[in-house]
């Protein structure tokens, strides 16, 4: 599963340069697909194309988010997600509506990052 930034957040940042897929972003700041990926081009559900450097809508005002579709909850990187082993109120937690098993997860990150 996916891990999401509960509203318990104190916005110290302390989880975002730990990402190694760059899926959290700062409240109110748009995201992108190609941030620490190498995506160059994503093809969207409904069969549309963006660009990976076209600015997304910030998932959260407010305060940090995690992008769904670019967690990986470390998979393949370390042995826990990192966001949650150094967040100081432990507001990174999983996401039990968005359930990934082990193969989904590693599967994304190679998407992500073109293996």
């Amino acid at each position: 599963m996916a891990i999401i930034i509960t509203e318990e957040c104190i916005n110290c940042g302390a989880c975002e340069p730990e990402c190694p897929n760059t899926a959290i972003y700062e409240g109110g700041v748009e995201w992108t697909w190609s941030g620490g990926t190498k995506l160059i081009d994503v093809e969207l559900e409904d069969g549309s194309v963006i660009g990976g450097k076209d600015p997304m809508t910030p998932v959260s005002d407010e305060f940090y988010y995690i992008v769904t579709d670019k967690c990986t909850e470390c998979m393949g990187f370390h042995e826990e997600p990192q966001c949650a082993a150094v967040c100081p109120v432990d507001c990174c937690v999983p996401d039990p509506d968005n359930e990934e098993d082990e193969e989904t997860l590693l599967a994304k990150k190679a998407w992500l990052h073109n293996e």
